[in-house]
């Protein structure tokens, strides 16, 4: 068996057992790295190639940058501004999603869009009740398709460039491939709002963060934070100053009902029979009326606890958050006393509301008890300190709760220059795309809108794991001459027939060829070829390398053939076969597309 035939049998292979979806897809692509090693198709260095390739680098720093963007709160923000254009009407959804995914992509690569827009998308969806299987593979196409719209979308198109300039010795401008990019975006929509509800599967996804979305409304009706609770603060010139606290509150003020008292400083609860004292607080509960009423004749200082502001937003903000944590066995919170309107001493937050038993504890103090549950509100420094105190368990991560629902963090402005630069990099072209990555990547953590925990935690390592492993198939099929095996025939088949043909022939060889190998592989492989076939049928090569250029970019019928459909595959919680059933229209109608308009713009 010759190695052309050899590499092709492993790749069927390694479908074979994609498709089967019984083993782990990662395990699948090391194990065909390994079987083309062992088979003498790759040498050593090959087998390890993928772990330094700059298409694997730039993936890499490309997730540390969107961990960037959704630790500083502009994920959220955008999500936001896209839900708010997008509602929750499924077709408006998809269009928005289309749009932005195309605009980014052309402006920063395909990779970069689909690493950068996931969380958005899942947050979009979310909003609009709907399951993130149902737009993430749309996010993908639509990256895929937005690609075309300038020289800069792809590396595919620099090559399809070159080789235009090359052979004519004019090459395509950087805007001129929109001219076949805008119809495709176009037609990708119409295909995704028609058909993608009904052949996109309903999967849920564990890979993905839980929703925070409505967490404020949540706990504001779950601890019954209506029922107002205020902290009066005793000054210097109060009429209370000296009065035991069973009698600060007088008891025919029946509309305001005494919660606890606390010392000065942030001290712990005091005894009824403690006297006030300049800077105790006086914890009270009722209406907002009455309190007001009886802080003015006391000429005390009203600190609105849980009050008019909470389910607008006032609790959560850049500086300060909620958090609820729960009493574990042996905890030495046990027997501690607490009140509602309490600031604890040793950290500074302040107890919200406590249930027991899944009942509110009420406005009144109490002694802590095994499995009891607190509310408790202050600064996101000492809310994150909870998550490591082995004293509570803290309900949900403060870490996922501050991303989605605060507005722009501090870190933002940093994070924005840090994407414009980026953008502005790869655009430009005056670097490599994969340094472009890497600067963006390590401002993130210099700069301290990110810390180097975070980046490492940021970049998915088992799609890191399964690009690098196919990597090598790619190689192999190129260099044994598996991709020449398949498509000289298809070029006999068109020898001196019509050029129309030849448009419908390269682009279903290039389509079929780029769902198993990467795309850039795959068009260099094909572009002498075509060129060859071109001018044997006597044709201007330009339109027959956009053509290439454009089935190279219909890599959507599987999750390996490219990048993009692998970013999505975990937090979609895709399957192999899950991509082909939508993958099929889309590219069908590119093909339509592009054999009826390439001619029209570039003409034969």
């Amino acid at each position: 068996m010759s190695d052309a035939t050899l590499s092709l049998v492993i790749l069927a292979v390694t479908i074979a057992l994609f498709v089967w979806n019984r083993l782990p897809v990662g395990v699948v692509a090391i194990a065909s790295a390994l079987a083309l090693y062992f088979c003498g198709l790759i040498d050593l260095a090959g087998l390890t190639a993928g772990l330094g390739d700059n298409v694997i680098v730039f993936i890499a720093a490309l997730f540390v940058v969107s961990e960037g963007l959704e630790a500083s709160g502009i994920t959220a923000w955008a999500g936001r501004l896209l839900t708010r254009a997008a509602g929750t009407g499924r077709v408006r959804v998809l269009g928005a999603i289309t749009v932005l995914s195309a605009f980014l992509s052309a402006l920063i690569t395909i990779n970069g869009a689909a690493a950068a827009l996931v969380p958005v998308t899942v947050a979009v969806a979310r909003h609009a009740f709907m399951l993130p299987s149902k737009v993430l593979i749309p996010l993908a196409y639509a990256c895929s398709a937005g690609s075309m719209l300038t020289l800069s979308g792809s590396p595919v198109n620099v090559i399809v460039n070159d080789a235009a300039r090359t052979a004519t010795g004019n090459g395509f401008s950087y805007f001129e491939f929109g001219l076949i990019g805008i119809p495709l975006v176009v037609v990708t929509f119409a295909v995704i709002a028609i058909f993608g509800d009904r052949l996109l599967p309903d999967r849920r996804s564990t890979a993905l963060p839980a929703d925070f979305s409505n967490y404020l409304g949540t706990v504001v009706d779950h601890y019954g934070l209506g029922e107002r609770v205020y902290r009066l603060h005793v000054g210097a010139e109060s009429s209370c100053v000296g009065t035991p606290v069973r009698d600060a509150v007088a008891s025919d003020t029946s509309d305001v009902l005494p919660i606890a008292a606390q010392g000065g400083l942030g001290a712990g609860l005091v005894e009824s029979g403690h006297r006030l004292q300049n800077g105790d607080v006086l914890v009270v509960s009722g209406s907002g009326q009455a309190v007001d009423d009886f802080a003015r004749s006391c000429e005390l200082t009203v600190e609105d606890v849980a009050g008019r502001h909470a389910r607008s937003g006032r609790l959560i903000d850049r500086d300060a958050g909620v958090s609820e944590v729960v009493i574990p066995p042996r905890s030495e919170w046990i027997g501690s006393k607490v009140c509602p309107g309490m600031v604890r001493s040793e950290d500074g937050l302040l107890v919200m509301s406590i249930r027991r038993r899944n009942k509110d504890v009420g406005p009144r103090s109490v002694e802590l008890v095994e499995g009891d549950t607190m509310l408790v509100h202050g600064p996101w420094r000492a809310i994150d300190a909870l998550a490591d105190n082995q004293q509570v368990l803290v309900v949900g991560s403060s870490e996922q709760l501050r991303r989605q629902t605060v507005a722009l963090g501090h870190s933002a402005p940093r994070a924005g220059v840090i994407l414009v630069a980026m953008i502005a990099l790869l655009a430009s072209g005056a670097v490599p795309p994969v340094v472009a990555g890497l600067l963006a990547a390590l401002a993130m953590v210099v700069s301290k809108v990110i810390t180097s925990e975070q980046a490492y935690r940021a970049v998915s390592w088992p799609t890191v794991v399964l690009i690098a492993a196919l990597i090598p198939m790619s190689s192999a099929i190129t260099d044994s001459g598996g991709a020449e095996l398949i498509a000289q025939p298809i070029v006999d088949l068109v020898a001196d027939r019509s050029a129309y043909l030849l448009l419908i022939v390269l682009f279903l060889l290039t389509a079929i060829l780029g769902q198993f190998i990467s795309n850039a592989a795959t068009t260099l492989i094909v572009i002498p070829i075509a060129l060859a076939a071109a001018a044997d049928i006597g044709v201007d090569p330009r339109p027959i390398l956009m053509l290439v250029c454009t089935a190279a970019a219909a890599a959507v019928l599987t999750p390996i053939a490219t990048p993009a459909n692998m970013i999505v595959m975990n937090p979609g919680g895709y399957r192999f076969g899950d991509y082909w059933r939508l993958g099929v229209i889309v590219m069908a109608c590119w093909l339509v597309i592009a054999v009826l308009l390439i001619p029209v713009f570039w003409p034969l």
